[in-house]
């Protein structure tokens, strides 16, 4: 029992200070020891009746005084630790780094509301950024206040209910057959054409292409083994950008690709070609990649620039052919993917089977990729229709000329009947 200075007994934890502050003292249900100050013995009463109730009922955190940014450290060390890849990790950190900290990152997790979570989207969305990079930011920090209310931080998600309004979406850089057909006319002889042909031969990412090696390869089969994905940049530990061989991107990413007889004979071209630059005095090959099928002219591991720059090339060669008003456009090694993806479609291959060529976490993503395609393909398609209709209608007007001929037959063969006088 505590006293106050005139030695009045006050109750259990409750005390006077010498300086005529009332304090309670308390255990909450994390078995914090809590400690609440007021100069009414009445409002401090109050008070702590307040704080009794809140805890009984759940409704107190476990730490009022933690922030955003100290939140962050624990969920990604703690949250999510072996549950995401390094180059994840070091993406995610990036990201905050980048886009949340300057705007919440010293303020309470308790007191961020969910207006703090739409200003801070509006910011973004002003500064230009797209549709993918504010979603990311608000997934990212969906999954971290989930983890603070089950770590008792905080009492609910302010990101819960928060939807995000798409970019009008671009059209996917896809080769026509001609364009097609114009490009690789021109890539031929050129050091990365081997590349460029397999890459719209399987659909494989750019990644996965660059991190092929010969083992990978079962033309008995005639299929690829995707096993791995080249990246390049710099993870935790690394001083700068370097090269790893990690995992494919998703479980549904490891698959097997088939190969055709075109991506046959440039996989075999490109292991000549790849032996006879390490043949050479100035290959250069780096510790851990010396087994790579495709590589530099040095034996090195490739990266998005050089194919960017192999591309750039190989159009402003097509272009000096061409007017001025029908340049060829640039595009990146992902068209290849979608080009890929588009010929699939427009041989009638099943969005399904598609899918696992891609190496696509889920249909629908190769469904939007479909929808994509055939958006430019509609009258094609619509033509495609009206001819099973004019044979499905021209099938019922014979059937129809049949039964009406039968008819007439049947009529002139019906005897009259007489009546008798």
């Amino acid at each position: 029992m505590g006293k106050d200075l005139k030695g009045k007994e006050l109750g259990t934890g409750l005390r006077q200070k010498s300086n005529g502050v009332y304090s309670a003292r308390y255990v909450d249900r994390f078995g914090n020891r809590k400690e609440i100050y007021d100069r009414s013995l009445a409002e401090l009463k109050r008070k702590l009746n307040t704080a009794l109730y809140d805890d009984a009922n759940g409704n107190n955190v476990e730490d009022n005084s933690i922030t955003l940014s100290q939140w962050f450290k624990s969920w990604i060390e703690i949250h999510k630790y072996k549950v995401i890849r390094n180059n994840t990790k070091m993406y995610y950190t990036q990201l905050y780094t980048k886009h949340i900290e300057p705007f919440l990152g010293k303020k309470k997790i308790k007191d961020i509301t969910q207006l703090n979570i739409k200003a801070l989207l509006k910011e973004l969305d002003q500064k230009g950024y797209h549709y993918e990079t504010k979603n990311k930011v608000r997934i990212m920090l969906l999954d971290m206040f989930d983890k603070a209310m089950v770590d008792n931080y905080v009492l609910k998600n302010p990101c819960k209910g928060i939807r995000l309004a798409r970019d009008e979406k671009k059209d996917m850089r896809v080769f026509s057959r001609e364009e097609q057909a114009e490009f690789f006319e021109c890539s031929k002889g050129t050091f990365y054409d081997n590349l460029f042909v397999v890459a719209v031969s399987t659909g494989l990412r750019q990644g996965e292409i660059c991190a092929l090696t010969w083992d990978d390869i079962d033309f008995e089969k005639k299929e690829i083994s995707v096993t791995k994905t080249l990246l390049y940049q710099k993870l935790e530990g690394d001083t700068q950008k370097e090269f790893h061989l990690n995992p494919p991107k998703t479980r549904t990413s490891k698959r097997t690709v088939p190969i055709s007889k075109q991506c046959e004979t440039a996989l075999k071209k490109q292991y000549i070609q790849r032996n006879n630059v390490m043949a050479r005095k100035s290959a250069k090959p780096l510790e851990g990649f010396e087994n790579l099928l495709f590589t530099t002219k040095y034996g090195t591991p490739i990266c998005n620039q050089i194919l960017l720059d192999a591309i750039k090339r190989i159009i402003e060669e097509i272009n000096l052919c061409r007017d001025e008003l029908e340049q060829f456009e640039i595009f990146s090694p992902h068209c290849f993917r979608h080009t890929f993806a588009t010929r699939c479609f427009e041989a009638g291959i099943q969005p399904k089977t598609v899918q696992t060529y891609l190496g696509h976490a889920t249909l629908q993503m190769t469904m939007d990729l479909y929808t994509s395609v055939l958006g430019n393909h509609r009258q094609e398609e619509m033509q495609k229709l009206e001819n099973v209709l004019n044979d499905v209608f021209e099938c019922v007007d014979n059937n129809i000329e049949e039964k009406f001929k039968q008819e007439q037959a049947r009529k002139e063969k019906v005897v009259p009947i007489r009546r008798l006088g």
